[in-house]
């Protein structure tokens, strides 16, 4: 019997989970980004981990991700001109922005829901809780790299956001602006003509203005998760590949993982971090906010002029990241990547509301192709590698779910969108600190899966 009290709300305070002795043991559910995060700052406060992954470590939307360490852009993605972009474009395959059509009511009550956050009250609102958060992330990179757990973050000098013409930039100079106001620090300068191609000069002539941001950061995203799955391995956990758990059950001293071949794993608590499959675990737990798979594209290029810091289009909803390969087989994490190797290029781009199992639409990456190609001339579209798509987790309002379900055995750590990997390191931090101690810090308040 579960023998916490609950307020009105079905929400625990921090007291209602100080019966219980601080986990020992835990599972984590899910081997991205953000739950290798959890397991390794549990592991940095005594507790010993077991990560499931269905798949493999590094898998899924922490893969094929652009890598951007970018808190000055964190916010939530419901607002009134991703609104009005997308009542325009959402039926057309080639949009950055795509539905398709079908009856799906899961996807069109999460759409009316994505609608009603889409205010300028509402955004502020989530852009007011993201951004004591997003002061917090990038020193949860440095902690990981500290320890030599993952190679350190690249300074990104500069970040561009690109625009075709000075008028197009005003949206981006708006959205700084509110960010701004609301106490999240974000330091910019705008560019037009020939101070674009000074300070990127792979952008073409069509890119007549752009807004430089700056102390923004960026990953190789698979060196730098697989590097973290090694570290956790490397301390001690265990990592249990092509497991897929099917049900979780909890008692009053105890969590018990089921997977799909019938065996039970015990546990003291469980942390699920599954992505875009998070709801289908967490929602007997009272986690009633839904998590719809964003699917986003990718994939990588080189050429005669690769830009050598990231560059957004953001009208195109194009991310395009240079990836600095390691060319030693002995590297090691925590190491400055050899950048001596050929110029590679992730391209990354597309918001499709799709299911997560549904296979690659080469549609997508021809619309990606087509509206970047004259944006960046010297980059050699037509020869593509690593072409993927995968699921971004994504909730109505925009902000993701973290901390303690009704069950005070089995807490949840998903749905941040598109900023799965610039917030991952710093939820698996606090979760991690309330796992063990019984006490969520403030800034997770607004965040709460029980909302």
């Amino acid at each position: 019997m579960d023998r916490r009290k609950t307020t009105r709300t079905g929400r625990k305070t921090t007291a209602q989970q100080s019966w219980i002795r601080p986990p020992r043991d835990v599972a984590v559910v899910g081997a991205g980004i953000v739950g290798l995060s959890t397991a390794w700052f549990l592991q940095e406060r005594g507790v010993a981990v077991t990560v499931y992954d269905s798949d493999h470590a590094a898998g899924g939307a922490s893969w094929g991700n652009a890598g951007w360490l970018t808190p000055a852009l964190a916010a939530p993605l419901p607002e009134p001109d991703v609104l009005r972009y997308g009542l325009k474009s959402v039926l057309t395959p080639s949009s950055p922005v795509y539905v398709p059509p079908r009856l799906d009511p899961s996807l069109w009550w999460f759409l009316a829901g994505f609608a009603r956050h889409s205010t300028l009250p509402r955004w502020q609102r989530g852009m007011a809780a993201y951004a004591p958060f997003n002061r917090r992330a990038i020193r949860a990179f440095d902690d990981l790299a500290d320890a030599g757990a993952t190679p350190r973050a690249r300074q990104a000098g500069p970040f561009l956001a690109c625009y075709r013409t000075s008028a197009d930039a005003g949206a981006m100079l708006t959205e700084l602006r509110r960010i701004k106001d609301v106490g999240q620090s974000a330091h910019y300068d705008y560019l037009t003509g020939p101070q674009v191609r000074r300070a990127q000069p792979a952008v073409s002539d069509a890119v007549e203005a752009a807004v430089l941001i700056h102390g923004q950061r960026y990953i190789h995203p698979p060196q730098f998760v697989r590097a973290l799955a090694h570290s956790v391995v490397d301390r001690g956990g265990k990592l249990r590949e092509s497991v897929r758990i099917s049900d979780v059950e909890t008692e009053s001293n105890a969590a018990w993982l089921r997977d799909s071949e019938g065996a039970r794993h015990r546990h003291d608590a469980v942390v699920l971090a599954t992505g875009a499959a998070l709801s289908r675990l967490a929602r007997r737990f009272g986690v009633k906010k839904v998590v719809h798979a964003g699917r986003g594209y990718s994939f990588t290029v080189t050429g005669d002029r690769v830009p050598d810091s990231p560059v957004y289009f953001p009208d195109q909803r194009v991310a395009c990241t240079p990836l600095h390969e390691p060319t030693a087989p002995d590297h090691q994490p925590g190491a400055p990547a050899d950048a001596d190797g050929p110029p590679l290029l992730r391209v990354a781009g597309m918001m499709e509301l799709r299911r997560p199992d549904e296979p690659l639409d080469q549609r997508r990456i021809r619309a990606i192709v087509e509206a970047t190609r004259e944006l960046l001339p010297g980059v050699d579209f037509d020869r593509r590698s690593d072409e993927w798509v995968g699921s971004r987790p994504c909730t109505a309002d925009g902000l993701p779910l973290i901390g303690a379900t009704r069950s005070p055995r089995v807490f949840v750590a998903g749905g941040h969108g598109m900023w799965g990997v610039v917030l991952g390191p710093v939820t698996g931090k606090l979760l991690a600190e309330q796992i063990v101690t019984g006490s969520s810090p403030g800034v997770l308040t607004p965040f709460d899966p029980l909302r």
